[in-house]
């Protein structure tokens, strides 16, 4: 069962979501909070699996929400899944680095949001088609820079790194293991390891650190 926090200012969008999530087999909304600072806190009681935040509250917001939230002793396996009306290059990258992991325009489909909460909550990251060409973009014009790739990159053998490669061009485990005629197991294991050599939480910070380095760039990924 995957149990899922709510967090959004206005309460008819709350209950509108909690009332289709809630309705999904396999998923049970286990709390809502109507800013970041209420977020944080119910977290540590309701213990969620993904949390469903929007960016712009009163107060808190959701960035930072996020980062505080994800910042706790246990939360090692809470997903952020982000949903904002505002498709900015700003507010899609400061989500990630604060550790979500995914990003949803909030004018998705029902079925969309129930997706993405399912994709996050396996561990894989998810970004809306509308801003993902854009945040590629984002990562070659400002933070590459002086592109500095860091020093766990040389723990990883060939594969790994290919493997790496493949994710940040947002291929699934299955397209991985076709791309490289090898079996799915082997590569979720070269994913395992490569998570746990670079300290990543998932896919979505697999993205990011593949691009800031430099490893890959705008051009290079198979489904920018």
């Amino acid at each position: 069962m995957i149990r899922v926090l709510i967090v959004d200012d206005q309460t008819i969008v709350r209950a509108g979501f909690a009332a289709l999530l809630d309705a999904q087999p396999g998923i049970s909304v286990v709390g809502q909070a109507g800013d970041g600072r209420e977020a944080v806190r119910l977290a540590e009681s309701v213990l969620p699996d993904v949390v469903v935040m929007d960016i712009r509250m009163p107060g808190m917001d959701g960035i930072e929400a996020t980062r505080r939230l994800l910042a706790r002793p246990g939360a090692e396996s809470v997903r952020v899944l982000v949903l904002t009306t505002f498709d900015v290059d700003d507010y899609v990258y400061a989500a990630l680095a604060a550790g979500a992991s995914g990003f949803l325009l909030k004018d998705a489909t029902a079925e969309e949001l129930v997706s993405a909460v399912r994709v996050v909550a396996r561990g894989d990251a998810l970004l809306a088609p509308q801003v993902t060409g854009r945040l590629i973009r984002e990562f070659s014009k400002q933070r590459r820079n002086q592109p500095r790739p860091p020093a766990e990159l040389k723990s990883l053998t060939a594969r790994e790194t290919e493997v790496l490669m493949q994710i940040a061009g947002g291929l699934s485990n299955a397209e991985i293991a076709a791309r490289l005629v090898v079996s799915e197991h082997t590569v979720k294991t070269h994913v395992a390891r490569v998570f746990t050599k670079l300290r990543l939480r998932d896919r979505a910070q697999a993205v990011m650190l593949a691009y800031e380095s430099g490893l890959v760039t705008p051009g290079e990924s198979q489904q920018a």
